[in-house]
């Protein structure tokens, strides 16, 4: 289980998007359930506000969307308070302190090892490292 560093999105090879959906659905509703997602990759979620959580998962579902992917939004929402969280309470900035470059480095070494191994296109990976770096500069 594990949240890609939001810069990476607009990037993820499809297969990775699609799981991160899921992944973003399944916090979700563990966080509804049982008030945290109990994994060690993803509980600093509880570190921050849901607003976080939750405008991380309509960047997600936006970036499937812009490719003609169908994802359910009510499959995330459904697990908010949508009294308190609507959608208009995406934030430009959030996971801060989380989602910095030390943490784009990591997600971007965990990439490359799916590439090393096969598990990512040529193309794919060319353009995941064309945009690490451009972020980095």
């Amino acid at each position: 289980m594990r949240l890609w560093h939001k810069d990476l999105i607009p990037v993820l090879p499809r297969q990775q998007l699609l799981g991160q959906w899921r992944e973003c659905c399944l916090i979700a509703k563990q966080i509804s359930e049982t008030g945290s997602p109990n994994h060690l990759l993803v509980n600093k979620i509880m570190e921050y506000p849901m607003e976080d959580f939750f405008t991380y998962g309509y960047g997600v579902f936006q970036e499937m969307y812009n490719r003609g992917y169908h994802p359910d939004w009510s499959r995330f929402v459904k697990w908010f308070n949508v009294e308190t969280l609507k959608e208009n309470n995406v934030k430009g900035d959030y996971f801060a302190e989380w989602h910095n470059d030390r943490y784009l480095k990591q997600c971007f070494y965990n990439l490359q090892e799916k590439y090393d191994c096969g598990g990512i296109s040529d193309e794919d990976w060319f353009e995941i490292h064309r945009h690490v770096m451009e972020v980095l500069e």
